[in-house]
C-alpha cells in the first residue's frame, strides 16, 4: 500500500493524480493521491511541521468518490461528522476533511477529485434504457428516428409516415401515435439518431433484418422538417403576388384576397386560393424552404423536386416555377437559380477553392485546358456525360444520396452539397506534371488534361 505525503519536493509518481486533499492553509502543501488506495502521511496539527499517518483513503468504483477510514488514535471530522478511530465514511469531491477532532488547532482539508479526459467521457455517457429508445408504433429500436412536436415523442421515419398518410386519408387532423396530442411539425432527429447507432452497436441482437429495414426505408418520406397545420382555418389574410397570365382559373386571374386571421408566420400561397389547379386542403402537410423561408405544400402527386437530393432540405425554388407563381417583394417565393438540375448550372471560371487557395495549380490547371484546345464548359460537358454514364466514383460524392444523381438532379448552393468532383488525386507539384513552360506534346497534353478530370471541382455557383 502506498504513503500519500504532501511535498512538492517529491517526485510525482508514474500513475495518474486522481485526487487531491487540498489544505486551506496556503503554510502547508496538498497531499497528492495517485493510487487506489493510500494511506495519508501528512502535518495534522497547525502548530507542528511533524506528519502522522492518520488516515486511509480507497477509491471507489465509480471513479468519482472515495472511503475513508480513520488510521489515528484521534477523532476526525468529515464534513462536521464525527468519525472513530479505524471507523470508514464516504468522501465525495468537495468534502471538508479536519485532521482531528476539532478545527482548533488541527490542519483543515478539502478533498478534490482531479477528473481526467478518461473519466470525464465515461461521466458524461449517457445512460438510456432501451425501452425508452422504442417506436411505440413497431415496437422495436428506432429506425432513421423522428420527433414530432408539440409532445416531444418520437418514432421510426417509416413508421410515423405511414400513420401521417393514412391520417391525411381520413381527412381528419394527425394525432401523435403515442399520446394522441394533435402534432403540428414532425423532423428528423440527429441527436436521437446516434444515440439509436449506439445502441444497436452495444447491442447486435437488437438490429433488424435487412429486409425489415429496406421495408421501413421505402414507407419513409420525411426528408426534411415538416409542419403540420391539423385542421386549423386556411382563410387567411393574403399578400398580393404576380403569377403567370397562363393562370388555371377561369377568368385567367387568381384573387389571392382573404379574411384576416391572426395566425402568424410565413403561409404557404395554396392554402385557402387555387393555384396551378391545386388548393391545399386542412390537412395538408407543408414544408418550409431552408433558403427563403417560405411554405409550400409537400406533395408525393407530382414529379417535381422539392428537396436537395444532396441534404434532403426543403426547397421551393422548383417548386413554385411548376405552379407559375412568380417572387415578388412581399411573397416568399425562391428564385428558381436558388435550387435547380446539375446540368443547369453555368460556371465561368475555376473556383479557388477548387485547389484550396492555391493560384499556381489553379494556373496550371487553366494551362492544362487551354492548350488542349478546350473550354472549362467542355470539360463541366464532358464531366457530366460522365456522371450519367456513371464513370465517375461516386463515393467521392460526400451527399446523402450520392448513387441516385445524375446531371437531372436539383442541388441546392448549399456549401457543403457543393463537394470536391475532380480534386482526388496529388497536386501537380507532385505528379509529375511536365513543366508548363516547355511546350508539351499532344500525348502530354492529353495527359494533363485527364489529370484536370480527376482533380476538377464543380461549384455550381452562379456568383462564381
Amino acid at each position: 500500500m502506498d504513503v500519500g505525503e504532501s511535498s512538492f519536493a517529491k517526485s510525482k509518481s508514474s500513475s495518474e493524480i486522481w485526487a487531491k486533499l487540498v489544505s486551506l492553509d496556503s503554510r502547508y502543501e496538498d497531499v497528492e493521491i495517485s493510487s487506489k488506495e493510500v494511506v495519508i502521511k501528512s502535518e495534522t496539527k497547525s502548530s507542528s511541521q511533524e506528519k502522522h499517518e492518520w488516515c486511509k483513503i480507497t477509491r471507489n468504483p465509480d471513479q468519482f468518490s472515495a472511503t475513508m477510514q480513520n488510521k489515528s488514535s484521534n477523532l476526525i471530522l468529515v464534513d462536521e461528522v464525527v468519525v472513530q478511530s479505524e471507523d470508514v465514511v464516504d468522501i465525495k469531491c468537495g468534502a471538508e476533511v479536519i485532521a482531528g477532532p476539532n478545527k482548533e488547532g488541527y490542519l483543515n482539508y478539502k478533498f478534490k477529485v482531479m477528473c481526467s479526459q478518461e473519466s470525464i467521457k465515461q461521466k458524461l455517457k449517457i445512460s438510456i434504457d432501451i425501452e425508452h429508445a422504442k417506436c411505440s408504433i413497431c415496437l422495436n429500436i428506432w429506425h432513421d428516428v423522428v420527433t414530432i412536436a408539440p409532445c416531444l415523442h418520437s418514432f421510426c421515419n417509416g413508421c410515423f409516415s405511414e400513420w401521417l398518410k393514412r391520417s391525411q386519408k381520413k381527412q381528419r387532423g394527425v394525432l401523435c401515435p403515442q399520446c394522441r396530442a394533435v402534432v403540428r411539425f414532425a423532423g428528423r432527429n440527429h441527436f436521437l439518431h446516434n444515440i439509436e447507432e449506439g445502441l444497436l452497436q452495444a447491442d447486435p441482437l437488437l438490429r433488424r433484418s435487412d429486409e425489415e429495414v429496406a421495408v421501413l426505408n421505402s414507407y419513409a418520406t420525411i426528408k426534411s422538417n415538416l409542419v403540420i397545420r391539423s385542421g386549423e382555418r386556411q382563410n387567411r389574410k393574403r399578400a398580393h403576388f404576380s403569377m403567370d397570365a397562363r393562370s388555371d382559373s377561369e377568368d385567367g386571374n387568381v384573387d389571392i384576397d382573404g379574411e384576416e386571421s391572426d395566425d402568424a408566420g410565413p403561409h404557404c400561397p395554396q392554402c385557402g386560393t387555387e393555384i396551378g389547379g391545386f388548393r391545399c386542403n386542412p390537412n395538408t402537410i407543408h414544408l418550409q424552404c431552408q433558403a427563403c423561408g417560405g411554405m409550400m405544400p409537400s406533395r408525393a402527386d407530382i414529379n417535381i423536386a422539392q428537396h436537395c437530393l444532396g441534404c434532403d432540405r426543403a426547397f421551393c425554388g422548383a417548386y413554385w416555377q411548376s405552379q407559375r407563381l412568380a417572387r415578388s417583394d412581399i411573397q416568399l417565393v425562391c428564385s428558381q437559380e436558388t435550387f435547380k438540375p446539375i446540368a443547369e448550372r453555368t460556371i465561368s471560371r475555376i473556383p479557388v477553392q477548387a485547389h484550396e487557395m492555391n493560384q499556381h495549380e489553379q494556373d496550371i490547371t487553366d494551362r492544362c485546358i487551354r492548350q488542349a484546345g478546350r473550354t472549362l464548359k467542355d470539360v463541366i460537358a464532358d464531366w457530366i456525360r460522365k456522371l450519367n454514364n456513371r464513370e465517375i466514383d461516386r463515393t467521392r460524392l460526400q451527399l446523402n444520396h450520392a448513387e441516385m444523381i445524375s446531371a437531372g438532379t436539383h442541388l441546392c448552393n448549399w456549401k457543403n452539397a457543393i463537394i470536391s468532383v475532380f480534386l482526388n488525386i496529388p497536386s501537380p507539384s507532385k505528379c509529375s506534371l511536365v513543366e508548363l513552360s516547355s511546350v508539351p506534346t499532344a500525348n502530354t497534353i492529353a495527359l494533363m488534361l485527364s489529370q484536370v478530370h480527376d482533380r476538377f471541382i464543380i461549384f455550381f455557383d452562379n456568383d462564381i
